[in-house]
């Protein structure tokens, strides 16, 4: 998979997450936010270490 779709998936996933957080705090659905949080982080670790992987100064 590129960089490039996990990137763009990663900025929906938390364009998804600030939209849930702005609901107020009784419509917020719980595991909802937990599952897009994990995603979130997921997706931003690995767009994080594929970029550091690229970079010539670690071959």
């Amino acid at each position: 998979m590129s960089t490039t779709a996990v990137t763009i998936v990663s900025a929906v996933i938390w364009i998804a997450v600030s939209r849930e957080v702005v609901k107020p705090t009784k419509m917020i659905n719980r595991k909802k936010m937990i599952t897009l949080l994990s995603a979130g982080t997921l997706s931003t670790l690995i767009i994080t270490i594929s970029l550091f992987q690229n970079l010539s100064f670690f071959r």
